[in-house]
């Protein structure tokens, strides 16, 4: 299990309710043998009494179906909570890499899980950021060299000025830089 508090709370939520909802067949069906029961037994004492040694087994039958039902039932929303986790799982171990500093890519999830949709447009997102970061990079350069230029002929005393704002011009320029490997 990937994401075993989520999956486990929300297999035996899903359980718990089917297994409540399916407890109304056995109940009907119990009531409804002790009813034909009854009258049976003012006709046929004998009969009654074979109708209520089945009921008995019966309401056995149906209670282990119904749990094998619950069991069969949790196993399958386990499977499909997983499918849910581990796209969600992956992404946020995409996402805590960029943070990190080291962006690895495209995010992919694996074949037959959910949400691929949000995969293709979180990198399409990230797609759009970074060509706004090599536009904004393109740009800086540009604004750093004239930011160069201007130095070469403003007065000594603003030399000072241009020096700092091209230095934060560069740290930022740098922040722009893909980590290295």
């Amino acid at each position: 299990m990937i994401n075993p508090g989520f999956q486990l709370k929300f297999s035996l939520l899903v359980s718990f309710i089917i297994f409540l909802s399916s407890l109304i067949y056995p109940l009907t069906i119990h009531d409804l043998i002790t009813s034909v029961g009854a009258q049976l037994a003012e006709s046929s004492p004998e009969l009654s009494s074979q109708l209520s040694d089945q009921k008995v087994a019966l309401i056995v039958i149906l209670g282990l179906w119904q749990l094998g039902f619950t069991l069969l039932a949790f196993i399958v929303c386990i499977f499909m909570t997983h499918k849910v986790a581990g796209p969600l799982f992956k992404l946020q171990k995409y996402l805590s890499r960029i943070r990190d500093g080291h962006f690895n890519g495209r995010l992919f999830f694996r074949k037959g899980d959910y949400f691929h949709e949000l995969a293709e447009d979180i990198n399409e997102t990230f797609d759009s950021i970074q060509e706004n970061y090599k536009n904004d990079f393109v740009y800086l350069s540009e604004v750093n060299a004239y930011l160069n230029n201007l130095a070469l002929v403003v007065p000594d005393d603003k030399k000072v000025v241009l020096k700092e704002i091209t230095q934060k011009l560069s740290e930022i320029q740098d922040r722009f830089q893909p980590p290295e490997k």
